[in-house]
């Protein structure tokens, strides 16, 4: 699972970052600090399964605090994209190219309106962020199209000449960016074009067909970074308005870094995603003092959250729709060394019994018998689908 972070220069991007992994990140008032992507550690946050069994887990990789589960992903923050990006302005096509993996992308915006089209800092209000919303996806799309186009006419002439089947040729060219071949059927399929004939397809074909991919292969959620400014509230709602289509979270990326960070150096008692704090350290300064309160009272109480977790978990179980698995056994919910629900593991929507015994192991798979629902107790075959927070025991041969 790879979530890449996207957007404009110094709208907060790589404060998003840091604030959802506490990687060291350089962090500026101007545009195109970040230059080499910064990759890191985040976490999306489930109710945790232990709560069923009356246990605590001791998970491996992540970590669980009051029956709540953090499970790791992979973050990526690339640098900012300006418009003309796909054609290489500001270093665009190295900064594209670097999205080429990911699952998912959070688009970070500036939604009080603060930052101009350049990365630029100006009056709060004084820019529509709406501008932002629209060159992105149209510069992710064309990006797509040129990658589409590269060759076009006589990739599809072979095909026909040939008698190749397009949509296992195009899934080959376009694997770079996740492309498979059943969303190339699935997207011809939409745009009703005529498979028979790939070398008559026009301009407008080729381009809704690559933006049919790119939101099949790099779905979007915007992070609507400074909510707490007066103009980030009101346009948040406009935004909502303009763009029905689109998830809009309100975020304050410095809040929750403020919030990490106190909680890291034992001053407050804070839990990501939750919308109070409790503080253990009252050797504080008027300067914490006045922070912690100003974020407890202008994005806590107010807004629920600082947004952040939010940001994450539903472009992972919302956007993506994937779904959170443990194994386990029905006798024994430990490992050898006496961890509890020791691992969590993230899978597609309608992914069956058999897809998490190849998940985790290919002898699992292959050997495949039987799974269990360790919470009904119920034996269920391959075919069976599986739920979010299920925990299941596979059974195999040798």
């Amino acid at each position: 699972m790879l979530i890449g972070i996207v957007g404009k220069p110094n709208v907060g991007k790589s404060t998003f970052f840091k604030a959802s992994t506490l990687a060291e990140v350089e962090i500026a008032n101007y545009p195109f600090v970040t230059i080499k992507p910064n990759e890191g550690v985040g976490f999306v946050k489930i109710e945790c399964s232990d709560k069923d069994f009356n246990e605590q887990c001791t998970p491996r990789t992540g970590f669980c605090v009051n029956h709540k589960r953090f499970i790791p992903v992979q973050l990526m923050d690339v640098a900012g994209l300006v418009p003309g990006a796909h054609e290489g302005k500001g270093m665009g096509n190295q900064f594209l190219d670097d999205l080429r993996q990911a699952d998912v992308l959070i688009h970070v915006i500036d939604v009080s309106g603060s930052t101009n089209e350049k990365g630029e800092q100006v009056s709060p209000g004084s820019y529509d962020p709406a501008e932002d919303v629209k060159f992105l996806e149209e510069e992710l799309d064309l990006w797509y199209l040129q990658i589409l186009k590269k060759g076009w006419e006589k990739f599809a002439r072979t095909l026909v000449q040939e008698k190749k089947q397009i949509a296992p040729a195009l899934a080959n060219q376009l694997s770079g960016v996740k492309v498979t071949e059943e969303i190339i059927e699935q997207a011809m399929e939409k745009l009703k074009l005529n498979v028979e004939k790939p070398q008559q397809w026009n301009d407008d074909e080729l381009r809704d067909l690559a933006t049919e991919l790119r939101k099949r292969t790099k779905p979007m959620i915007i992070a609507a970074n400074k909510i707490d400014l007066a103009s980030g509230e009101k346009n948040i709602a406009l935004l909502r308005k303009q763009f029905p289509k689109y998830t809009f979270v309100g975020c304050s990326s410095e809040s929750e870094l403020a919030l990490k960070e106190a909680a890291k150096k034992g001053i407050i008692d804070y839990l990501p995603g939750d919308n109070n704090f409790k503080i253990i350290n009252h050797n504080l300064n008027e300067k914490q003092k006045n922070a912690l309160n100003f974020i407890d009272t202008k994005i806590l109480k107010k807004f629920g959250s600082t947004g952040v977790q939010d940001v994450l978990d539903q472009a992972v179980f919302e956007l993506l729709g994937y779904i959170a698995i443990y194994p386990g056994g029905v006798n024994r919910l430990k490992d050898k060394e006496g961890r509890v629900l020791p691992d969590c593991f993230l899978l597609p929507a309608k992914s069956t019994a058999l897809d998490f015994a190849y998940k985790l192991h290919t002898d699992f798979g292959k050997n495949f018998i039987r799974a269990i629902d360790v919470k009904t107790k119920r034996t269920v075959g391959k075919e069976h689908l599986l739920k979010h927070r299920d925990v299941v025991e596979i059974v195999c041969g040798r």
